[in-house]
């Protein structure tokens, strides 16, 4: 079974009308930052220290914690078609007030991993982010991570060090393709070393062993034949997993979907973009042989 790895919009709450307690213009506590779509490193962090004076519910309704009358971080962001998801990691109970780009308040208490915050723009506006990092609890002020996402939110993935996950900008370990739907010969194959050192499960519903970098990225392109399926699946006498990083950011992971103990990932309304991709084995140990397909007609 494919498994999509979706997070639920975090809820907006307050109000569109300026706050008198938090001072949106005043220069932030950690600086400004501007980001466009697609930056890397992905998440981009910041170290600093949550809490302050002032109760987060001056700002709306619903807010919760206590931050500083000007924001910690300053983000300038140039958005794309990706969402941007805006967490904490903290080992203390920490809470977010973001002031979007549209004038209105969103806040988060622990909807990221363990008593950490995240608050999620699925389409997400360019502008100016004034970002708060404050602490449930008055009188604490915690060592904090910021981080700041457009790819992967799972708890689990936030708690693994950088070394530890995997890593859709780094180079493949074996080709760079370029495909253009209808084309030959289909399937397009590569032989391979599938597995790794990397748990896969660092994704929400991913299974296996994985390199950090990805074995194949592909560039795919829809022309005159838009409506056919993209699939990519594995051929090997081992039992393998397929982790695949679509053009919308999320991951689409699969273990025993294909023939046997072969995986198979099937978008039936493929997107123009990079498709990054892992061949992971279910155990961990030694890498195995395996063929890579990818393919418009079958999946085998």
């Amino acid at each position: 079974m494919m498994i999509r790895t979706t997070l639920a919009a975090m809820l907006l709450v307050g109000t569109a009308t300026p706050a008198l307690a938090q001072n949106v213009g005043a220069d932030p506590n950690y600086g400004e930052r501007s980001l466009s779509s697609g930056f890397t490193p992905d998440p981009y962090t910041v170290r600093m220290t949550s809490g302050g004076s002032v109760s987060a519910s001056n700002a709306a309704g619903g807010c919760s914690g206590y931050i500083t009358d000007a924001p910690d971080l300053r983000l300038r962001f140039d958005a794309g078609s990706l969402p941007l998801i805006i967490s904490t990691q903290s080992q203390d109970d920490v809470t977010l007030v973001v002031n979007a780009p549209d004038g209105r308040w969103y806040c988060d208490d622990d909807s990221g991993h363990g008593l950490n915050a995240l608050v999620r723009f699925n389409s997400p506006r360019s502008g100016r982010y004034e970002i708060w990092v404050g602490s449930y609890d008055e009188d604490v002020r915690s060592s904090t991570t910021l981080q700041i996402s457009e790819l992967e939110s799972d708890g689990r993935r936030q708690d693994a060090r950088s070394g530890d996950r995997p890593d859709v900008g780094a180079d493949p370990n074996y080709r760079e393709i370029s495909l253009e739907s209808g084309f030959l010969p289909d399937p397009y194959t590569l032989s391979l070393r599938a597995g790794g050192s990397l748990s896969a499960d660092v994704i929400s519903g991913c299974r296996g062993y994985v390199t950090q970098a990805p074995d194949v990225r592909l560039r795919y392109t829809n022309d005159d034949m838009g409506d056919m399926p993209l699939i990519v699946s594995v051929d090997s006498s081992s039992d393998t997993t397929l982790m695949v990083n679509a053009p919308d950011g999320n991951w689409y992971c699969d273990d025993d979907g294909g023939e046997g103990s072969n995986p198979s990932v099937r978008f039936d309304s493929p997107l123009e973009g990079r498709y990054e991709i892992w061949v992971g084995t279910y155990s961990s140990g030694s890498t195995q042989q395996a063929t890579l397909h990818i393919s418009e007609l079958e999946s085998q």
